[in-house]
């Protein structure tokens, strides 16, 4: 197999990546795909990209292995298949936590944080199929960690979809809980307020510019090109900040002042749609991070904000019922390989006192922020001739302390993302400083 390592590094352009936006980033990582990345390959990219919380949508015991050590915050999940056995007995549920949670719990093991109970089991679109499973099922998994001794560590909770609450005059203030669910919805929040619980939401303004051909596309997005939408004295330019003062203002509708809000899921497609593509998915998460860079939260709900990006890659093997582009959420393809470069490729491997804050020169230093802005260019080039400032060499520039991401690519369409000093045999392209 013809193999090509192309490693870029690179100069002054490491003032366009901000360090804020590289804090406290979560992602889900699905695996609905005919050929899904080793664990330990997911495991190294999230941790190259400094992101530090993954949730998952099972608690496969071999995956899960793999976030061993790392220090990566992971969120576990049980699948609505799964909901009815649990409900119905107890037993289950403390064989689940012991298989899946406590075997997981030594010294130097696995940082489980949540237990994500189902995935939107009240979707409008399942027509009440898991009403009567998820509330006892949640009960008993939060009592099976109770009697282990972690209920205090490791919190249950219920990624929802944003459709279990509406508002009748698309203003937050008209924010209210499904009526065919809100004794369900009373039930799980009370239960939440006494567990100490967050609310998981999932929130995509996507999906509301491909439901409606009315919405205005320019709400989709953060850069204040839309129309305000006016509600009790306070103005919202975005979807995001609206949608989740609905969900606020819902809570406060069934006695929850406060309570701690989670976005589930977050995100853009890259195809399927003719709103699905790079360009767009750029413009979002541009936006988003830059949002989240502020930790201002949103007008009923300031401060830092938690959230999951959805997703780390393609799933090409997702059921295309709810539009062709459920297979193109991933902020990378299913082979590992970045679509576009986003706001938390950065350098704080640069800063004192990480890994590379001693290369020695001014030079190896830009040489390393250029080989970051490359990766995330799709090793592009064109997009990254510098004005004549840098050269492609044969010399990898990694020391023994500090890695220079690589990425490795072979004659077929797999990507790998690799960091690491191994080389193996093959052409290794470097862009250096002349």
């Amino acid at each position: 197999m013809d193999i090509n390592r192309v490693l870029l590094t690179w100069a002054f352009l490491a003032f366009l990546i901000s360090p804020n936006l590289v804090q406290g980033i979560g992602v889900n990582w699905g695996t609905q795909a005919s050929q899904n990345l080793q664990p330990s390959t997911i495991v190294q990219m999230l941790k190259d990209n400094k992101i530090d919380q993954v949730k998952l949508f099972d608690s496969d015991h071999w995956t899960v292995k793999f976030f061993a050590g790392t220090g990566i915050e992971v969120m576990l999940g049980i699948p609505n298949n799964q909901l009815a056995k649990l409900a119905n007995d107890y037993d289950e549920a403390k064989d689940w936590v012991k298989e899946n949670v406590t075997k997981h719990l030594y010294d130097g093991g696995v940082k489980i944080k949540y237990v994500a109970v189902g995935n939107e089991p009240f979707l409008k679109s399942y027509n009440g199929s898991n009403l009567k499973t998820t509330f006892p099922a949640l009960k008993n998994i939060q009592k099976a960690l109770d009697e282990a001794g972690i209920g205090d560590k490791i919190k249950v909770t219920i990624p929802q979809n944003a459709d279990v609450y509406e508002s009748g005059s698309n203003t937050p203030s008209a924010g209210n809980f499904r009526s065919d669910i809100k004794d369900n919805m009373i039930q799980i929040l009370k239960f939440f307020k006494e567990n100490n619980s967050p609310f998981l939401v999932n929130i995509y303004p996507f999906l509301s510019l491909y439901q409606n051909p009315d919405f205005p596309m320019e709400f989709a997005f953060f850069d204040g090109g839309a129309k305000p939408v006016q509600d009790k004295g306070i103005s919202y330019s975005n979807m995001f900040d609206a949608n989740l003062d609905t969900l606020v203002w819902s809570l406060r509708k069934v006695g929850i002042q406060k309570m701690k809000i989670i976005v589930g899921e977050i995100g853009w497609p890259t195809e399927g749609h003719i709103k699905a593509n790079v360009k767009l998915a750029q413009k979002f998460y541009d936006g988003f991070f830059k949002k989240m860079a502020t930790n201002k939260g949103t007008p009923l709900y300031p401060g830092d904000i938690d959230y999951y990006l959805f997703s780390l890659t393609d799933e090409n093997q997702k059921s295309i019922a709810p539009g062709d582009f459920e297979r193109h959420w991933g902020v990378f393809r299913y082979d590992g390989q970045p679509k576009f470069p986003v706001d938390f490729t950065d350098c704080t491997s640069l800063n004192y006192p990480s890994s590379c804050n001693k290369l020695g020169s001014l030079q190896a230093n830009i040489s390393y922020a250029f080989n970051m802005y490359f990766q995330m260019q799709n090793q592009d080039v064109e997009a990254c001739n510098f004005q004549g400032l840098a050269k492609i060499v044969k010399t990898n520039a990694s020391t023994p302390e500090c890695l220079f991401p690589l990425a490795l690519q072979s004659a077929g369409t797999r990507l790998w993302m690799q960091t690491g000093t191994s080389i193996l045999a093959g052409l290794l392209v470097l862009l250096a400083l002349f």
